[in-house]
Formats: C-alpha cells, structure tokens, sequence
C-alpha cells in the first residue's frame, strides 16, 4: 500500500499486525436486518446502484450523521494479475497512482485530503487494488473530480517512478528483511501452499523483480486495468444524492471504454496429489515457528462460512482451541493461531505455532495435527459453535461504525462475489451453520493427504538463509499487456482542468459529556451517542510502569495482563469463554503513566459486559500458575522483540532519556525483570493502586447517562480503597546528557534510526504549538520527514514523529527505518528538519492544512464507540475540563506561527537531542564515528535493558 501492504498469505495479519480481509455487505436486502445474540439488529446497509454506460458501478449510500464522505474507487485487478518476472508490479503502481496527472502535479491528493482535515490511502491484495479517501463532506466534489482524473490520465516520468521504485524497496525490507517471521508469511508461505495459481507470488514482488520494471511496463499496466469497465465507485457519508449523480456523471461518464480486452487471469489451483513438507531458514529468527495449510476453498463457495466458524473455533480467542492447547495447558508454544484466506479464485487455511523458548518445530506439528484432528473426528460443542458465532457477529457489527468501513466492506462483497448483498446474507450464512457442518468441512478439507507442513527455523552456518522463488510462470504476460498508447503529461498551469471550489463546510458535533461520582469517589463520564448498539467502557488507573517498584520493571503490565486470567470464582479459561460467549472485547494495558481495564460490547449484552469486567478488577487471583504462565509468554514475546530493529530501538529510548529515573525502565519488563516478579510484587502492585478514589469510568456509545449511572452503580457502587492513595513520584528525574548509541545487529534487515528529546507535559501551555508543528514535521504522509526522507529521497518507506507528552516530562521523537547502507544519512536529515522548525516560522500556506489535519482527525475519531470513549478518557487522565472536547477545533485553529517556532526553539533544540540507531553498524559505523565521534557501539548481544547506560 501507500502507507500499509495487505499480505493475504497465510496468517501474514495475525503474526504482522496487518488488517485482513474485511467481510463484505452492502445494498440491503427486503428484511428488516439480522437479529444476533439475545436481539441486537445488525442493520444492513443499502446501497444504490447504478451502471455509467462506459461501464463503470457506482455505489452510493447517504448518512447524514457524520461530516464526513468517504470515496473509494476498486480497480479489479491485483497481485496475481503482476505479468511474469514482475511479481509486486501491480504493488508499484499502486503508488505511483499517488503522482501526478495531466490536470494535478505529484502529491495533489494528499493536498485534497491531508490538507483539508481528511486522509487517503489505497491497498493491494492478490485480487483489487482499491484507493480511498475519507474528507469532509463539502470536498466530496474534488475528491471525484481528482479520482476520474488519475484514472483518465495517469502522469509518470522516469525520475518519479525510479523513487517510488525504491519507497517500495524499503518497504519490502521494512516487511519481509526486518521482521523475523515476514519472510514465513510474505514469502514461503504463498509459494508453497499454491502449486499454480499466480497466488503462489508475493504481493509485494522481489528486489530482483521490481528492479526489472520499467516506466513502459507502467504505461502499459494503466492502460490495460485502469478503466471504467473495471472499476466499481463506492460513495458514502453525507451529501446530496442528485448532487452527487451530477457529478459522477460529469466526470467519469466521459471516460472511455477501451475495446482491448483485458488479459484471460482463472488459473484453476489443482487439487492435492499428496501431503507436502517444506522447511525455510531465515536470519534473527527467535522462535522457530511451524504452520500447517490446506487448500480450501474460494471467497463464494458455499462451504466458507462452515470453515469461517471452523476458524472462529480454532483460534478465535483465549477460549479457542489453539490456544488453550498450545499455549495454555501445554505451553508449548509462544502464539498459536489460524488464518482463513479466501480469495476470489483459491483460498487455504493455515494454523500456525511460533514455538516457545526450548520448543521444537516437531512438537508443534503434533500438537497442531491433534487439534485438526479433533474437528475431523467429533462434532464441536454447543457452547464452542455459539462462542463463535457471537463473536463473527458482534464483529461485524463493530466492523460497520465509520462509513470507511462500510464500504469497504461492499468492496471487498463485490470483489469476492460480485453480489452487494452478499455481506447481508452472510450474517445469517454463520448464524445457520451447524456443528455437523463444521465437522463435515475439516473432513472435506483438513486431511493429512491434503496437509501442506512448512518449518522456518534460525539460519546457521549448516543452513544458510533460504532464497525466495522468483522469476516463478505467470498467466499474464508483459507481451499481453495494452499498447500504452500517448503518454499523459502535465499541463501548464492555464490549460488544466481546475479543481471544484469546496462546498459549505459540515461542522463535527461533539456529545455532551455527563460528569459525576459515585459515593466511593469513582468518577464516571457518559458520552452518548446515536447509532449502531454498541456499548465502550474504560476503566483508568494512576498505576502506570513508571510506578514500577525500582528493579522490578515490567509490574504494572504484568498486573494488567493478570487482570483476565482469574479472580476469586472464575479461572482464566472460563473468564475467556465468559467473553467470547457475549461477542464482547475485554482486555487490560498498562502504558508509563496509567493503567486502562477496557471493554465493548452489543448493548443488549452490555450490563453482563460490565459485571464481568468489574470482576476482573476487583478480584483478581493472581494465581502462582497464571504468573509463570505469563512469565513465560512475556519472555518470549521479548525475545521476538528484540529481533527487530525497531523494537530494540523504541526499548532502548527510554533509558537513553531518562536513565535511571522511572520512565527510563522499559514498560513490558525485561529478560531479567520479568522471571523475578513474585504474586506479592503484582498482589502488592494492584491494592495500592486499584481502587475507586484513583480511578475514572468512561462509557460511550449507545447508553445514556442515566443508564451508565445505574450500570456503574451495580458494578462498581460498594467497592471501597483499600488504603490512602499513594505519595506522588519523580517519574522523569533530571535530564541526561545527550547521547548517540548504535545496537549492533548483525544481518540487520535495515536499520531503526530515532532522534529523541526530552520534551513536556501533556498539560504544558505548548502542548498545542507542538503539537501543530509536529504534525507539519511528521504527523502525515505530506509532512515534512516523509517529504524529505521518502518522497524526494526513496530512503524509506514512511518517517514520522511524535510529541509523546505524558503526564510529566515526555519525549519527542522522530524516527524511520531505512537500508543500513543509508541510515547516517538518514539520521542528518531528521535532526535538520527538527531544527528548521525552531529558527524559521512555518508559513501560513503551511500551517493552514496541518489545523485541518489534526481537526479532521479529531472529527473521524469521534464516529466510533471506542474513539470518541478514548477522547474523554485522555482528558480525564490528565485532570483536563471537558469542555476540551468541544474546543478542540478551536484550540488547534488558534495556534500561530511564531508560537510553533517559539514552542520548538524553547523544548526541542537539536543540541539537546539523542540518536538511537539500531542495525548492521558495519554498513555505517564509520560515516557516523566521523560526525560523532564519541558515538557508543553496544552489541545487541550485550544491551542491557536494566541499566541506565544500556551497558
């Protein structure tokens, strides 16, 4: 993508934190809408359609309770249409589709959508391309006159697309090199599951391969996928229909259907012959890790929602099996789970096992070949099957709050299907399945004749890393391809098509925030809202890492984590099986300053929702065997960790910044602080600093504040502190001198680089300034880092930074990952930009978009349940009025330019700052050694967490 890749092999968005694919809805049928659980409606959302004559659909669907519209426009055609020797190619064009056309120069649509408080991005998976922007409502007009254009007249010369060429060589080291398990499912995972199917290619292609395409396979590509007939206008949010038909006709009726027919693409993938075993080695893997796949079947076969379900089962959950089984009860493994890719054409499904420390890829094939056969042999439980069920329910239920997600949801229904209605019917397609059905799938599907085994272990000096499959047949041919025909330019400035002026501005409303206690001290905030029945609870604590007790780094979360996983009537797996019965989403973090218990759930279940969680947090066990247990996980979780340069990195600041002080220590723990907790660290942790005086609920979405009281009231109305609150801590200490350290890894896929300053207060008068001028430096794709470092450079796949102020003295930083060969570079151009901010005052021309884009950000948080419950709840940890909320716009709109420079100049000199670079130092040592000499090289092999110094 733009900003993010969608990888559709296996399990790749569990183990990649990558969204997968959504489920689709769309134009509603005759019914009224599908009932689920004890009576939530899941409404279905009608779309209107029509066909321009060039062929093109267009989908559109009014709401007039957001400001917002949101414009997509699905192009089907995807990775498995790359031509041979060009796997990634559709990839790339993805993102010089972000450049120019004749009528707009490079980088317009951010202009159009970043700089008016919106945001755009696109993605590619193996079968669409889809590009999306959300804006406010009265931009809706250039938002499609913009998306007509760059389909009519895409503008590419050879400089841009070598750049952009590069932008996405970074992201392929960013993805694949960097994350120890990116080349398991990026990579062997695709080629070895598909024997013919052009599925078996990565989306993103190889280094080889995108470095063999050319500007003309460019030109040709948009000339044989980027037309009317094969692209789908999906509208929705608040506009005028007759308006909005108006203007879709004006500009994309215009556009020709071409009479070249696009490139035949149905590969047939051939039924197994045979059980096969496949094992890959790879560098800086930390856990060797094991998955089992079988080919399924494609995204509108009648048996998907039976695997859907099946999957639910498997490992959706605490409560699933995979879980239970192998992480659980036999901790055997660090993360176990499952993954149903359905495409258009094939689909699998894989289980999965990052093995825990000690653990062979040999136990984990049993273990997982156990549960597979479990499915094969005996029906599933009643109880199994109707967990499962909720929670595909309520999660399409979470999955339609924003009108983004909602159409893209009819997307993905009509690249899979072709059918609008097909999310719909869905719904009631897993309420009607049965477990005999379940069992006759895992039967049909899941036989060990059919079982494909792939083992990825750590590379050594016996086994060297092994090579991606390239140069692998394709249906599509680049010889298939269209004629480019003329090549577009941009037009002078007089002779182009001018933009729309925007329209009368749509204002976002913000809820009135009811504000109260109960008799125990609890502060309980309400912020109600129409829409969807869907129900957020968060529960904060002043109980955050920084409260850790000296050399006992990692408490605070350790207690979070230990939250759901017993309390004095429940064990853990009856508290997950509690939670996923009720389709809900329960959980428990802990960040520097505060601790969050947080919950959400379908109204109609809401109230056992919330008895459930305010058991969790009142009586906790903090059972002996739960501690080890996630001793155990954490430890591995670490040791993943600290495979990645940008991990190691972001564990690394703190100590940098703060050393000794509280906020130095890193908040999840340590390989040496997390074995020595004991129950009485964590017991001791959560009655000093778990009680209602210390504490504030916030609940959002479809509750009123009468309804909240009486619900906080039942929970929560008879708990009582069990001691005085505690003193308040240093947490920041005094400021170390600046430093610049480099974490020798060795084989480093790229290299981390973060600038660092120590920087305020969340309550700090500055706190606006910064934050405006931080987000013209790198708060977006069109802020200045990005500009610099990937847009003018190619270096890396996106740069940002972030004001991290906390409730005393945070840091700001600026960080990036790029090739190690560069990251000196790198390292230069962040710190100038930093420093420009702070002696040169930002134009008004500048500023102006970077307002719009911290309001527009504030307006789409306010659609959903969860977002508009964490804008409160921000407010209340840091004892701000509420009325913040409403004057946010305001606030923000107020900042000038001379306060930005002044707020910079006085909190964020770059004499003061700190570099971290994490990487193979060998690659850049000694262009850095010559700028800064005193620069200290630790060996990741011998960083250490615990230390102020690292040493």
């Amino acid at each position: 993508m733009k900003n993010r890749l969608i990888l559709t092999a296996c399990a790749s968005a569990l183990l990649l934190g990558l969204p997968a694919a959504a489920p689709g809805w769309a134009k509603a049928p005759p019914a009224a809408g599908t009932t689920a659980q004890g009576g939530v409606q899941v409404p279905p959302l009608g779309f209107h359609k029509r066909v321009l004559a060039n062929g093109m659909e267009v989908y559109t669907a009014r709401d007039a309770s957001t400001s917002n519209v949101t414009v997509q426009v699905w192009y089907r055609v995807g990775s498995k249409d790359d031509p041979a020797g060009r796997s990634g190619f559709a990839h790339l064009f993805e993102h010089l589709l972000f450049k120019a056309t004749k009528n707009m120069p490079s980088e317009t649509f951010d202009r159009l959508t970043e700089d008016v408080g919106g945001m755009n991005n696109a993605f590619t998976a193996d079968d669409v391309t889809a590009y999306y922007e959300v804006v406010p409502a009265n931009h809706l007009q250039r938002i499609l006159f913009a998306e007509a254009d760059r389909m009519g007249s895409l503008v590419v010369d050879q400089k841009t697309f070598e750049s952009e060429r590069d932008v996405v060589k970074e992201e392929y080291r960013q993805r694949i090199l960097a994350s120890p398990y990116g080349r398991l499912f990026g990579l062997f995972a695709p080629e070895t599951i598909y024997q013919d199917h052009p599925y078996r290619r990565p989306g993103i292609g190889s280094i080889e391969e995108l470095d063999a395409s050319t500007l003309d396979d460019v030109l040709r590509f948009h000339a044989t996928y980027y037309r009317p007939d094969n692209a789908m206008l999906i509208v929705a949010g608040n506009f005028d229909q007759a308006q909005l038909d108006g203007w879709v006709d004006e500009y994309f009726a215009p556009l020709k259907r071409p009479a070249t027919p696009m490139p035949a693409n149905d590969v047939k993938e051939p039924e197994p012959a045979g059980p096969r075993t496949a094992t890959f080695y790879a560098p800086n893997v930390p856990l060797p890790a094991v998955a089992l796949a079988w080919n399924t079947v494609a995204y509108k076969d009648a048996d998907r929602p039976a695997l859907t379900v099946l999957d639910g089962i498997l490992s959706t959950g605490d409560s699933s099996r995979l879980y239970r089984s192998l992480v659980y009860d036999k901790q055997i493994a660090a993360q176990a789970g499952s993954n149903p890719d359905f495409a258009q054409q094939a689909g699998n499904l894989a289980a999965y096992a990052i093995m825990a420390d000690g653990q062979t890829v040999e136990t984990g094939q049993a273990a997982l070949e156990a549960e597979i056969a479990r499915l094969r042999d005996e029906p599933v439980t009643a109880a199994e099957l109707a967990e499962a069920k909720n929670e595909l329910v309520a999660n399409a239920l979470r999955g339609r709050e924003s009108i983004d997600d909602r159409a893209t949801t009819l997307g993905m229904a009509l690249i899979m299907t072709g059918d609008a209605t097909a999310a719909d019917r869905e719904i009631a397609e897993i309420q009607a399945v049965t477990a005999a059905d379940v069992q006759r799938v895992a039967r049909r599907y899941l036989t060990p004749q059919r079982q494909i085994t792939i083992n990825y272990l750590p590379a050594s000096d016996a086994n060297a890393p092994s090579e991606q499959k390239k140069n692998v047949d394709a249906p599509v041919t680049v010889a298939a391809l269209a004629p480019a025909g003329p090549v577009a330019v941009l037009l002078p400035e007089a002779e182009r098509a001018r933009l729309p002026e925007p329209g009368p501005e749509v204002s976002p409303a913000t809820p009135a925030i009811a504000d109260f206690r109960l008799d125990n001290g609890l502060r309980v905030l309400v912020a109600p809202t129409k829409g969807l029945p869907l129900v957020s609870a968060r529960l904060n604590f002043n109980a955050g890492s920084a409260h850790d007790p000296a050399d006992k780094a990692g408490v605070a979360s350790m207690t979070a984590n230990l939250l759901t996983q017993g309390t004095t009537t429940k064990s853990a797996p009856e508290i997950a099986t509690a939670i996923e019965q009720l389709g809900a989403n329960i959980g428990a973090g802990a960040s520097a300053d505060f601790t969050n218990v947080y919950a959400n759930a379908p109204k109609d279940v809401f109230g056992r929702t919330l008895t459930l969680m305010a058991d969790l947090v009142r009586n906790p066990a903090f059972a002996q065997e739960e501690l080890e247990r996630q001793q155990s996980q954490t430890l591995d979780g670490l040791r993943v960790a600290l495979s990645q340069p940008g991990s190691i990195a972001s564990q690394s600041v703190g100590r940098v910044m703060y050393g000794a002080a509280p906020y130095g220590a890193p908040g999840s723990g340590t390989v040496t602080s997390i074995p020595a907790l004991t129950r009485d660290d964590v017991a001791a942790f959560h009655a000093e600093r778990f009680g209602p005086s210390q504490a504030t609920l916030v609940f959002s979405g479809d509750v009123t504040p009468a309804e909240a009281r009486a619900l906080a009231a039942e929970a929560f109305g008879d708990w009582r502190d069990a001691g005085p609150a505690p003193a308040a801590i240093d947490k920041a200490g005094q400021a170390p001198a600046p430093r610049v350290v480099v974490i020798d890894q060795p084989g480093a896929g790229q290299a981390a680089v973060v600038a660092a300053i120590r920087g305020i207060s969340r309550t700090d008068a500055d706190y606006f300034p910064l934050t405006l001028g931080n987000t013209l430096l790198g708060g977006g794709f069109s802020s200045r880092l990005n500009q610099e470092i990937r847009i003018k450079r190619g270096l890396s796949y996106g740069a940002r930074s972030s004001v991290g102020a906390q409730q005393q003295t945070g840091v700001f930083s600026a960080s990036t990952q790029t090739k190690n060969e560069t990251a000196t570079e790198v390292a230069d151009l962040i710190l100038e930009e930093i420093g420009k901010l702070g002696t040169t005052a930002a134009t008004e021309t500048e500023l102006a978009p970077r307002r719009a884009t911290l309001i527009g950000g504030f307006g789409r948080s306010l659609e959903t349940v969860d977002g508009l419950g964490g804008l409160v709840a921000n407010l209340a940890l840091y004892d701000l009025p509420m009325s913040d909320l409403a004057d946010y716009a305001g606030r923000v709109r107020a900042v000038t330019a001379e306060q930005v420079e002044s707020a910079f100049a006085e909190h964020l000199p770059t004499d003061r700052a700190s570099l971290v670079i994490v990487g193979d130092a060998s690659k850049f040592i000694d262009g850095l050694r010559a700028k800064y000499p005193n620069v200290e090289v630790i060996p990741l092999t011998e960083l250490n967490l615990d230390s102020a110094t690292l040493k």
